[in-house]
């Protein structure tokens, strides 16, 4: 089973605008990623296979398919890493995360269910959370 990787969605409202953000990029770039200074250390770890799932406003509400690690430069010359990205937002079971910095390794037994294998889709995030956290679902 491939390792993850987990990342804030800083400025992000629900998954639809982060929908949105990220086909603007493809539609400018041609083509879709994240960019960070750090380089994964585990990357033969996470591909194939492997997802960055994404915490919006305190909760992991979705994963999105890691395709592959390119480096690149940012303006002033410094050294970057593109984590390239399908086009695909998949629900996951919405799940309390705390802030931090960066982004991190997810072991895969720790990452939620994608909501369709849940039973949940169709139930609003809050709500899903909610049971989730008193054991009932």
């Amino acid at each position: 089973m491939a390792l993850h990787m987990i990342k804030l969605s800083v400025g992000t409202e629900d998954i639809a605008d982060l929908q949105r953000w990220q086909e603007e990029r493809l539609r400018r770039e041609g083509k879709l990623y994240h960019r960070t200074r750090m380089t994964p250390k585990r990357a033969d770890e996470i591909l194939p296979g492997g997802s960055i799932y994404w915490v919006i406003k305190g909760m992991i509400l979705c994963r999105q398919p890691l395709t592959g690690f390119e480096r690149a430069l940012d303006d002033e010359g410094r050294a970057l890493t593109l984590l390239m990205l399908k086009p695909e937002l998949v629900a996951t079971e919405p799940t309390p995360h705390r802030a931090f910095q960066g982004w991190r390794y997810l072991d895969p037994a720790r990452a939620p269910r994608d909501l369709k294998d849940s039973g949940g889709a169709g139930l609003p995030p809050a709500l899903a959370a909610e049971l989730r956290q008193l054991g009932v679902w």
